[in-house]
């Protein structure tokens, strides 16, 4: 584990002292979807394949007990077959598909995880090739840039895509006259977003921008996924770049005109739902409530756009087959239903996890999550965008990793140390992450080398 250190210290301190009355954790899961939503009634769907025998659907997502619920009772609700969902955790999983197949070797299974988790079972060689589901299902409109991701091999399918979460920004609709002229939502440069909080302050007094910098906010990803990305084409292999100094200096610049309270938040739709600031950035769960309650005050739109194009990190869940399963059919038709648009927009209105399919949500989704999805898609698929990847392989050293992100702010940003400084000594900590864990890159870095190197 690492030191604690006067930064981190300091953003402790600043949590204990400040008079914010907002609560610094709402969800034990910080980056699955939210656990509580009311769902619109689902429009009437019917699936005419039916399964020759029960499915097992391995999966290390929606654990928690009401979106397992939900999985089953509604999402499920109209395949035509016996599905056994069996959330599980992903430190398990290769272990749970020999025990099904030891039990029953002509078992049916589907396993539903996070990328990270699924290139894990292929590098075991533990998942079947879908080219042939792939080709079948094509129409469907899968976003091109989820399934080059499932290519593991550069060639074939391995996973087709099953859901996605994002982060992305909001704004009061009160903040929009003060845009700089000529910007736009959809198109706004990090140099525009420091333009837009420093007009709000001048004309206002009030630092009008927030960030989940919290205790259990999610404040290091936001460093890992979009600022870091923007301006150095990198999530971790240019950490201590002379670009990853520039963004620094402008990252510091910008703080002049966050809100103070943004070092107690953990979730930034309380503090939008107060007027406490009028621009934010956060996890899509962890923004719906504001538009939930609100929907006609908020508006919701992609990442700004740095000097290297648009970071955003996106979340991706897959579907796979076991290459232990003899007959793929049942797997492959329980695939089909989970990908169907209807399905697709009952997954995103029951528990919060977007689509993975192009084009627009039906008018049968609630507003406040059609604005949260045009904001998501509008970054994946933006020709500037920079996909980033969560960390793959980190395991228990996870939490390290994420520490030292937020030790890089604090000692820039709060206490004005020196830059190149800092990175030089966080580059060497994180490097002997990497090191003792053996870890190979993750986009945007695409070094092939393993141990990689921070340059």
């Amino acid at each position: 584990m690492i030191n604690r250190s006067p930064g981190i210290i300091l953003l402790a301190a600043a949590c204990v002292a400040s008079m914010s009355a907002l609560s610094c954790s709402k969800r034990s899961s910080p980056e699955a979807g939210p656990a509580t939503r009311s769902a619109a009634r689902p429009e009437a769907f019917s699936f005419s394949r039916k399964p020759t025998a029960e499915i097992t659907f391995l999966s290390t997502q929606l654990n928690p007990v009401e979106e397992a619920w939900k999985m089953k009772n509604a999402i499920l609700k109209d395949f035509p077959g016996t599905v056994d969902f069996r959330p599980n955790d992903n430190a398990y999983l290769l272990e749970l598909m020999d025990s099904e197949f030891k039990k029953n070797p002509a078992a049916s299974i589907l396993v539903g995880a996070l990328h990270g988790d699924l290139k894990g079972l292929y590098e075991r060689g533990a998942l079947r090739p879908l080219d042939a589901l792939y080709q079948e299902l094509n129409a469907r409109n899968f976003s091109q840039d989820l399934m080059q991701l499932s290519r593991f091999n550069g060639k074939d399918v391995f996973y087709l895509p099953w859901m996605q979460a994002s982060f992305v920004m909001a704004a009061n609709k009160k903040a929009l006259p003060y845009l700089p002229k000529g910007a736009s939502l959809n198109s706004l440069t990090y140099q525009q977003l420091q333009e837009w909080a420093a007009n709000i302050y001048k004309k206002t007094s009030k630092k009008a921008l927030g960030f989940p910098a919290g205790e259990k906010g999610l404040m290091h990803r936001f460093f890992q996924g979009y600022l870091y990305p923007s301006f150095t084409d990198s999530t971790l292999l240019k950490f201590r770049s002379p670009a990853a100094a520039a963004m620094w200096e402008y990252f510091k610049r910008l703080w002049s005109y966050v809100q103070p309270s943004s070092l107690v938040y953990s979730t930034m739709s309380e503090p939008l739902l107060i007027d406490e600031v009028w621009i934010a950035w956060d996890h899509t769960a962890r923004l719906t409530k504001a538009f939930q309650e609100r929907p006609d005050d908020f508006v919701a739109f992609p990442a700004p756009i740095g000097p290297k194009g648009r970071g955003f990190l996106a979340v991706i869940s897959g579907l796979a087959v076991p290459a232990a399963e003899p007959d793929t059919a049942n797997a492959a038709m329980l695939v089909d239903y989970l990908t169907q648009p209807a399905i697709q927009e009952r997954t995103l209105t029951e528990t919060g996890f977007f689509p993975v399919l192009n084009g627009p949500a039906s008018e049968a989704i609630p507003a406040y999550l059609r604005n949260l999805d045009a904001a998501v898609k509008d970054q994946m698929n933006a020709k500037n965008s920079v996909l980033t990847l969560m960390p793959i392989g980190l395991g228990g050293r996870a939490g390290d990793y994420n520490s030292y992100f937020m030790l890089t702010f604090s000692e820039i940003v709060l206490e004005g140390k020196d830059i190149q400084g800092v990175l030089d000594r966080n580059a060497k900590k994180l490097q002997g992450i990497i090191d003792k864990e053996n870890l190979e890159s993750w986009l945007p870095d695409t070094s092939a080398e393993r141990p990689c190197k921070i340059e």
